[in-house]
């Protein structure tokens, strides 16, 4: 499970698989100067509720991985939450798609 750090006060958990198409995304949007809403079901131990932050390019956001390898990204998924992210409900999780047509190159490190 990796985790999502919003302003050193929010954090989320996500697979890790899920953090890294999230921050393709959020990196994408944030490094044109766009601001959005991001939104997630939380997890049920915590009142299985939601929680929406307000992405800005000046907000601090930090991404924690607690696997070893950087997963695979799947570029039809991270289409697919890219459109969900320039709507006017800002980013949602949709589920990844079974079938990728193209993956893209992630570069392990260290």
């Amino acid at each position: 499970m990796g985790k999502l750090t919003y302003n050193s006060t929010v954090t989320a958990d996500f697979d890790d698989r899920i953090l890294a198409h999230i921050q393709v995304v959020i990196g994408a949007k944030l490094r044109r100067g766009e601001c959005f809403y991001f939104t997630w079901r939380d997890d049920p131990s915590g009142g299985d509720g939601r929680s929406t932050i307000w992405l800005h390019p000046a907000i601090p956001l930090a991404f924690k991985y607690f696997g070893g390898r950087s997963p695979s990204l799947n570029r039809d998924w991270v289409e697919a939450l890219m459109l969900t992210a320039n709507s006017s409900g800002g980013l949602q999780l949709v589920p990844e798609p079974h079938r990728p047509t193209s993956v893209l190159a992630t570069k392990d490190e260290p």
